[in-house]
């Protein structure tokens, strides 16, 4: 793989502020974000990229290749819990395993911003409509994970502790599923004219709203990797090695169906992320009986930094190997 790469990624402004995030918390910097800020901040991101997705999707249409793209997305979101699902039961009860597998079907928002702010660095043309693909994929794991968890859990007593309605409103009408879907509906509404009234907030401001977040997603991260030293070696190598198999698995799925080089890095970035943000969310509430020290600091500190530093590279090399 080309160093060059791993480095143009690593120097890109959002990434380094990442790591001022992260050294902050290792020198004992006093250097702190107000919570909310970090909520509007992640709301916005959201909305903006929905909505660009909106605009671009209307560009595009609907077509043969955009309804494969989304079934492949919806395809991957159902398949990559159930099998990590029995990886981890290896090591883990059957709550943990099914939280941790419900958190890697899902995908990370952040990390496919960041993905898209590097395809833009580098000249590479990937389309607004898999801002869709990024939508469908949020949700189902959660589903998957707790249909594992009635099946498998032994004591069946706690099917009654939960409530199916509140599981599918968490899972759909969750905040984050929410701005994201309402953004691209009003995209699709308001085409090449919303974007012209919205783009000096949605474009202009987008790149500096992203670096600010990630010197946040840095604090979060390395506070969060005391939490990993209670976990092992087997965590620790499953939050790497399998993104980059659901990776793989992505980049095969997007030669198959025959997408363009951009968009597939961001399929496969979207299969190899995890959710730190909605899954936690409807894991408290539906598996309060797994730990969420486990599935929050895989996913936040070891998955998110591989993933926007090395991962993001290495995917591209992949890309360049099967495109040729």
């Amino acid at each position: 793989m080309d160093a060059s790469l791993i480095v143009s990624n690593i120097l890109n402004p959002p990434v380094l502020f990442f790591f001022l995030g992260m050294t902050a918390v290792f020198v004992k910097s006093d250097l702190e974000i107000p919570p909310p800020v970090p909520k509007l901040l992640s709301l916005y991101l959201l909305f903006a990229i929905g909505f660009k997705g909106g605009v671009e999707l209307v560009k595009s249409g609907i077509t043969q290749e955009v309804i494969l793209t989304l079934l492949a997305s919806v395809l991957m979101a159902c398949t990559v819990p159930i099998y990590t699902f029995f990886i981890l039961r290896l090591k883990l009860d059957t709550y943990d395993a099914a939280a941790i597998a419900a958190t890697y079907g899902s995908i990370s928002a952040v990390t496919f911003i960041t993905a898209s702010a590097f395809l833009s660095e580098i000249g590479i043309k990937y389309d607004g409509y898999m801002v869709a693909a990024l939508a469908l994929m949020e949700s189902p794991a959660i589903i998957v994970g707790l249909i594992l968890l009635n099946i498998f859990a032994v004591d069946k007593s706690k099917e009654k502790d939960f409530s199916w309605s509140e599981v599918l409103q968490e899972a759909f009408l969750n905040s984050s599923v929410f701005l994201l879907v309402g953004s691209l509906l009003i995209g699709v509404l308001t085409g090449e004219h919303g974007w012209k009234v919205l783009e000096p907030f949605t474009q202009g401001m987008f790149y500096g709203v992203l670096t600010f977040f990630l010197l946040d997603m840095g604090l979060v991260a390395a506070r969060r990797i005391k939490d990993l030293q209670k976990t092992g070696i087997f965590l620790i190598a499953f939050a790497i090695l399998i993104p980059i198999l659901n990776a793989g698995m992505g980049l095969l799925i997007a030669k198959f169906i025959g997408m363009p080089k951009g968009n597939a890095l961001l399929f496969a970035v979207l299969c190899a992320s995890a959710s730190y943000i909605a899954v936690p969310a409807a894991m408290r509430l539906t598996v309060p009986e797994a730990n969420p020290s486990l599935y929050v600091s895989t996913a936040l500190a070891v998955t998110f930094p591989f993933n926007i530093v090395v991962g993001i590279p290495l995917y591209l090399y992949g890309i360049e190997l099967l495109w040729r």
